[in-house]
């Protein structure tokens, strides 16, 4: 059974860090392709960054590009968002996502094309 778990959610202020990581148990962790996801009450969840199945393709959403980074560690079966000079506009609870893929895939941003989901972690930030 696919399973994806997030941890070190929390509460920061403005111009604050947080590590955000998702530790994937129950597959075959270095053929997934992984991504980092946001979602506040009343809109889409988007895209905040995302990295291939190998770590050579990674995505940013532009207002992302240069605060946040992310990694993964196929040994370890675990990927992380390291987010840096945090904002208000930030706080959402951010969700882990996974899909099995082909060698070489990109990185993939859009939702519709993750299987596996963590159960999510409340950021907040607050000014």
């Amino acid at each position: 059974q696919v399973q994806l778990v997030e941890s070190g959610g929390g509460s920061v202020q403005a111009g604050g860090s947080l590590r955000l990581s998702c530790a994937v148990s129950g597959v075959t962790f270095s053929v997934y392709a992984m991504g980092w996801f946001r979602q506040v009450p009343g809109k889409e969840r988007e895209c905040v960054a995302a990295i291939s199945r190998s770590g050579s393709n990674i995505y940013y959403a532009d207002s992302m590009k240069g605060r946040f980074t992310i990694s993964r560690d196929n040994a370890r079966s675990t990927v992380t968002l390291q987010m840096n000079s945090l904002k208000p506009g930030d706080t959402a609870v951010y969700y882990c996502a996974g899909t099995p893929r082909v060698s070489s895939s990109p990185a993939y941003t859009a939702a519709k094309d993750y299987g596996y989901w963590g159960q999510g972690t409340q950021v907040t930030v607050s000014s």
